[in-house]
C-alpha cells in the first residue's frame, strides 16, 4: 500500500497520500500507539529476523533469560510504563548477526549437542546421558539450563533424538552414559555498523510508534533517522526514533535523550541506555497524554545534574532531560528535537503530545481509509461525502477524548482531485495541550 506526503497532485501509486502544515494554532495527528522496535545485540534467540513480542510474554525463548534476569534490562525498562501512562503492548525485537559469534557444542560419545542460537547463552547449557535398566540399552537425556533439567526424553542410538528449544542433536551411534559436560566454546560476536541496514529492511513492512537506537555509533544514527523520516514522507508510516547524544537532529520525527539514571537497586544507566524507558513510555502515551513531569517509576537520581540555566538550554536545544525531586525522577519537558520552525513546520509540532496525536490520526486515516474506501467507493459527490462523514466521525471521537477541541464539520473538506481517480481533503484541528506553564500572582496585604 502506498503513502507519505504530497506537495503537488503527481503521485502514481495508488494510495493514502498525507500532508501536513502548520498555521497558527493549529495541528494534524498522525498514529496508533502501542509498538516499540529495537535492533538489540544479544547472546540467544534468533538472528536476523523480528519477533513480535506481546507484553508479558515469557521472554525466555526470545533472549534466553527470564523477563527478571538483568539480561533483560532492556526490556524491563521498555515495559515499565510511567505513574501516569501505560507501557507498550508489543516490542519488535530484532537480534542482529554478529561478525565472529558462534554456537557452543560439546560431544559425549556418539551424539553432538548443539545449542540452537549462537552467543555465550550457550555455554550456560548442559547435557547428560543416564543408562536406564528398563529397557535395556536405552538412555535417559537431559538437557539442562542454569541447573535446572529444561528437556528430557529417551533413546538407544543418537539419532533417536530430537531437536528441543535449547539444543540441537545429531551424530549417529549407540548412546553412552555421560554424567555431564557443558557446552562450550558459544560466542556472541561483534554486530556491525552494516547489520543496522539489514535491520532497517527487515523492520519497514511493520508498523509501529517507536523506534529505540541505545548506541552512539554516529553512522548508525544517521541512518536510523533517514530511515525515520523516509518512512513517513515516503511510506505513509508515522513513527518517532529514541536516541541520545545526536548532534542537533533538529526534527519532530526524533527525540534526542540526554539524561541517564540510577534505578532504585544502583544499577546505573546512561543515557543511551535511558532510551529503553523513555521509547517504551512514549510508545504508551496516548495521543491526548503528556509525558511531562511524568515519573520514571524505579528510578531516584540522575546524571549528569543540571542547573536551572542548563535545563533551560537544554529545553531550547530540543533534548529530553530528566531531573530528580526528592528522589523521585521526572520527565523535563515532553519535547522532540525540533527546534527550526517554517510556516508548514511550526512550534506545535516540537511537543511529543502534538505528535503523538498527528502520528494517531494519520496512520488510522492511512489503515482504515486504504482498507474501506480506496477501489471501494466511487469518486462523485455521493462517495466524497461519505469519505467526509467517516473523517468527522473520526475526529469528534478524539475531541470527545480531549485530542482536539473547536472541532466541527466544517474543518473538513473533501474536494475531487485533479485525476479522475483523485481526492484532495483539507482538514483543520486544533490540538488539546497540557498545562505546563502555570504563572501565579500571590498579593499579599
Amino acid at each position: 500500500m502506498a503513502g507519505g506526503t504530497w506537495t503537488s497532485q503527481n503521485k502514481v501509486r495508488p494510495g493514502v497520500y498525507i500532508r501536513f502544515k502548520s498555521t497558527a494554532g493549529l495541528g494534524l495527528t498522525v498514529g496508533e500507539r502501542g509498538t516499540v522496535t529495537i535492533c538489540e545485540p544479544l547472546s540467544w534467540g534468533p538472528v536476523a529476523q523480528v519477533m513480535e513480542i506481546e507484553a508479558g510474554t515469557d521472554m525466555t525463548p526470545y533472549t534466553g533469560y527470564d523477563i527478571t534476569d538483568s539480561k533483560n534490562r532492556f526490556l524491563q525498562e521498555i515495559f515499565k510504563g510511567t505513574n501516569r501512562t501505560a507501557p507498550p503492548n508489543k516490542v519488535l525485537l530484532y537480534r542482529p548477526s554478529a561478525s565472529g559469534s558462534a554456537k557452543a557444542t560439546v560431544t559425549l560419545g556418539t551424539l553432538v549437542a548443539t545449542a540452537k542460537y549462537p552467543g555465550a547463552r550457550g555455554n550456560d547449557i548442559s547435557v547428560t546421558v543416564t543408562e536406564l535398566t528398563e529397557p535395556s540399552g536405552s538412555f535417559l537425556v537431559s538437557t539442562i539450563v542454569d541447573g535446572q533439567i529444561v528437556d528430557q526424553q529417551t533413546g538407544a542410538q543418537a539419532d533417536d533424538l530430537v531437536s528441543n528449544d535449547w539444543v540441537d542433536f545429531s551424530g549417529t551411534g549407540a548412546l553412552t552414559a555421560d554424567s555431564g559436560k557443558p557446552l562450550a566454546s558459544g560466542a556472541d560476536g561483534t554486530v556491525q555498523t552494516a547489520a543496522y541496514s539489514a535491520y532497517l529492511t527487515a523492520i519497514e513492512p511493520y508498523k509501529f510508534d517507536i523506534m529505540i537506537y541505545d548506541g552512539t555509533d554516529p553512522t548508525v544514527q544517521q541512518s536510523l533517522m533517514s530511515f525515520i523520516r523516509r518512512i513517513a514522507e515516503e511510506a505513509g508510516q508515522y513513527a518517532q526514533l529514541v536516541a541520545s547524544g545526536l548532534t542537533a537532529p533538529d526534527s519532530q520525527y526524533v527525540i534526542n535523550v540526554q539524561s541517564g539514571v540510577t534505578l532504585s537497586d544502583g544499577t546505573a544507566l546512561t543515557a543511551a541506555q535511558t532510551t529503553w524507558w523513555v521509547g517504551g513510555a512514549q510508545a504508551g502515551a496516548l495521543y491526548d497524554q503528556d509525558l511531562t513531569y511524568a515519573q520514571y517509576p524505579g528510578a531516584v537520581s540522575v546524571s549528569p545534574l543540571l542547573t536551572n540555566a542548563q535545563y533551560e538550554e537544554a529545553d531550547r536545544n530540543g533534548e529530553f532531560t530528566l531531573f530528580a525531586d526528592n528522589g523521585v525522577v521526572k520527565v523535563e519537558y515532553d519535547i522532540d528535537s525540533l527546534t527550526t520552525y517554517t510556516a508548514d513546520t511550526g512550534e506545535v509540532f516540537h511537543y511529543n503530545r502534538v505528535m503523538r496525536l498527528c502520528n494517531t490520526i494519520a496512520n488510522d486515516i492511512y489503515r482504515q481509509f486504504s482498507e474501506r474506501f480506496i477501489g471501494v467507493v466511487d469518486n462523485n459527490a455521493e462517495g466524497r461525502s461519505q469519505f467526509k462523514a467517516a473523517i468527522v466521525g473520526y475526529l469528534l471521537d478524539i475531541q470527545g477524548n480531549n485530542g482536539i477541541q473547536n472541532f466541527s464539520a466544517d474543518d473538513v473538506e473533501v474536494l475531487p482531485g485533479d485525476a479522475i481517480d483523485a481526492i484532495v481533503v483539507n482538514i483543520a484541528i486544533q490540538a488539546v495541550g497540557s498545562v505546563n506553564k502555570i504563572y501565579m500572582t500571590l498579593e499579599v496585604s
